[in-house]
């Protein structure tokens, strides 16, 4: 799908693909419009928790010059699936809950091959933050090699909220982050768990490390401190993999 092809505009055409379920990946409104239909908008982008950027008209004029009304939006090219439908349905079907979050990821490159590794590794949903996360877009589908088109994909407003919901589900909370002293291979994953991964830039913040319940680190015996984000979510995967087998 290209751009064209992935992009709609006007109010009433992007309120009515809300309406009847579309997904979308985010849209675009100029600043400072307002009106009975901007709020009937904004209304379907709360319910939906759609992304949203309010950007100058100038910005809406680079995708097209045709009649945008000030909004554009890009469909998004999976279906988002809801975090508080997918929970039960594993409990449900005798699954042992393993969920990825990740926080402030926004490498397309290192989130498709994070896709790719954990679809491979029995991974049950990844959850994104509505803002903050890398695009789910064709670069980040082609780098997964399409398994993003498989693994259910969460998109929720708040990660701290996420944590908190998951815990009241009996699923473990595990922060992968090198401020540990504790390694993967003494954590027990064989109980539900949800992994928390961190960009390379920032890792993850201060307020998920504290909300989890456990937190660990892959040892590392080289000069070299860090691994892409990529690499040690498929390491601490197959550690948990390992111990479920």
């Amino acid at each position: 799908m290209n751009k064209k092809q992935n992009l709609i505009y006007g109010i009433r055409v992007v309120v009515e693909a809300l309406k009847s379920g579309q997904h979308l990946e985010r849209i675009f409104i100029q600043k400072s419009l307002k009106g009975d239909l901007i709020k009937e908008l904004m209304y379907e982008i709360h319910q939906s928790k759609t992304p949203i950027s309010k950007v100058p008209v100038e910005r809406i004029n680079r995708f097209t010059k045709k009649n945008h009304q000030g909004v554009v939006a890009l469909i998004s090219p999976i279906q988002y699936t809801n975090l508080e439908h997918l929970v039960p349905q594993l409990y449900e079907q005798g699954n042992v809950p393993l969920l990825l979050l990740l926080d402030e990821i926004t490498d397309v490159r290192n989130f498709g091959a994070i896709a790719r590794t954990a679809e491979c590794m029995g991974v049950h949903g990844i959850v994104i933050p509505t803002r903050g996360g890398a695009q789910v877009n064709e670069d980040a589908i082609k780098t997964s090699a399409g398994a993003l088109n498989y693994i259910p994909v969460c998109r929720e407003k708040s990660l701290l909220e996420v944590v908190d919901f998951l815990k009241d589900s009996g699923v473990s909370i595990v922060s992968c982050t090198e401020k540990s002293t504790d390694v993967i291979q003494q954590m027990d994953f064989a109980s539900p768990t949800a992994i928390i991964m961190g960009s390379e830039e920032n890792g993850i913040s201060e307020e998920l490390i504290s909300r989890s319940d456990q937190a660990c680190k892959i040892s590392l015996s080289g000069k070299i401190e860090s691994l892409n984000v990529s690499v040690a979510a498929g390491m601490i995967l197959y550690e948990v993999n390992r111990q479920r087998a």
